[in-house]
């Protein structure tokens, strides 16, 4: 057994702590916040939780739930299953039921009636053509690149709420692979693999709180508000600011492991600095008339005025009744307008989507820019290995590999870089 340093406790430095205990080694995990989950956590609790943003997870995210359900989180109640529904408030939209992926794919589609039939059989083609290049594309190609042929009312409805959902970044600079590779664990696996799981409790309840607990059971040392200055080598073992240690995974932000990481490996480092940043802008709003939406997850219609392309219902899903959280991805754009003026346009988006709602003079609770969300995900992005020297991993999100920035990727390369450190 080995003694193995995790610097992060985000969700990829959890899954590394937690896979490397579980296997017997004996983990100290370091994080310079007070609170584990880095950037999918809770804000506050209580009645009115907050979160840094409003993850949603899929059937596919297969790795994350096997880490919930091993810390000790019942995923069947923190999670709220249903088929994939991409549904607008005026009820038109992509609803897939239940059974297998592809058949649940091409029945949703026959039967989105806001769509004409060549519309319907347009998109179906297209899908048939990705599945034949089974979901490959040259790598320079943008998602407005792989679907220029699509008819707009379908890049409106269904391409553009799902790129900028999945990838964080608007379809004309997005990796038309990486999206391809969404679209093939989502839409075409196996049962179940496009449902939608929206969680039912705080974010750090889904699994940072549930982990650390489970790791002190373990045995695991974590040490709070500590922050990693330096890592170097200590003969065939490596130092942390003067404490040695066999192995290390490396699972902070990029930059701060571009930081720690420039004396050991100067071109890793030039890779995880180099990445660029979509931010996501969220606004609470509270609607007084307490009215649950039909759908608790819905998606919206933006442009220069309307900037939120998905409202969340928090009510709907175990939260406070007639609070809601809209979302405004890739928003570049909004930030660089202020925060202020984003959240006020948010209101007058809400107002005019829902006549005769968010009318009261507190309408607008609260505002949040998550200013480095993901990295832009673009054709052809450099984003650094899993290994940077012997016994010294990267994980996180923004490591090297077929997923965007998501929850389901910064898990498998946590799952990935403790044995990486460790040589296994």
């Amino acid at each position: 057994m080995k003694r193995l340093a995790v610097v992060g406790a985000g969700w990829a430095g959890l899954a590394a702590a937690v896979r490397a205990t579980q296997h017997g080694h004996p983990v100290h995990l370091f994080e310079m916040a007070h609170k584990a989950g880095g950037r999918a956590r809770s804000l506050t609790s209580g009645a009115a939780h907050l979160d840094n943003g409003q993850h949603i997870l899929i059937g596919a995210y297969r790795e994350t739930l096997d880490l919930m359900r091993l810390v000790g989180v019942d995923t069947t109640a923190a999670l709220r299953r249903s088929p994939l529904e991409l549904r607008y408030p005026d009820g038109s939209g992509l609803c897939l039921p239940a059974g297998n992926a592809s058949l649940a794919f091409i029945r949703g589609v026959l039967g989105s009636q806001h769509w004409t039939w060549p519309q319907r059989l347009s998109l179906l083609r297209a899908a048939a053509m990705w599945r034949m290049h089974r979901f490959e594309c040259a790598q320079e190609l943008t998602v407005q690149d792989l679907c220029r042929d699509l008819p707009d009312a379908v890049i409106r409805d269904l391409v553009e709420p799902l790129c900028v959902a999945a990838l964080n970044t608007p379809m004309s600079t997005a990796s038309g692979r990486v999206f391809l590779r969404v679209l093939k664990d989502a839409l075409f696996a196996g049962p179940g693999s496009a449902d939608l799981l929206l969680p039912r409790v705080p974010l750090s309840y889904l699994l940072p709180d549930a982990a650390t607990e489970w790791l002190g059971a373990q045995g695991a040392t974590i040490n709070w508000g500590r922050r990693v200055m330096t890592i170097g080598p200590d003969r065939d073992r490596w130092s942390i600011d003067g404490e040695v240690f066999d192995a290390v995974v490396l699972a902070t932000t990029a930059t701060e492991a571009a930081r720690i990481s420039a004396p050991i490996n100067a071109a890793w480092s030039r890779a995880a600095g180099s990445l660029r940043y979509e931010p996501i802008v969220t606004v609470w709003l509270l609607d007084d008339s307490a009215t649950v939406l039909s759908h608790p997850m819905m998606a919206l219609r933006s442009d220069s005025r309307s900037p939120a392309q998905f409202v969340f219902d928090l009510g709907a899903l175990g939260g406070a009744i007639g609070l809601h959280a809209w979302v405004v991805s890739g928003a570049a754009d909004w930030v660089e307008r202020g925060l202020e003026a984003t959240a006020e346009a948010v209101l007058q988006q809400a107002r005019s989507t829902f006549p005769g709602r968010f009318q009261g003079p507190y309408a607008l609770r609260h505002v949040r820019a998550e200013r480095r969300a993901t990295f832009a995900c673009t054709p052809g992005l450099n984003r650094p290995s899993a290994w940077i020297a012997p016994g010294l991993a990267a994980a996180g999100d923004h490591v090297a590999g077929s997923y965007p920035a998501t929850l389901e990727g910064a898990v498998i390369s946590g799952n990935a870089a403790w044995r990486i450190a460790l040589g296994l």
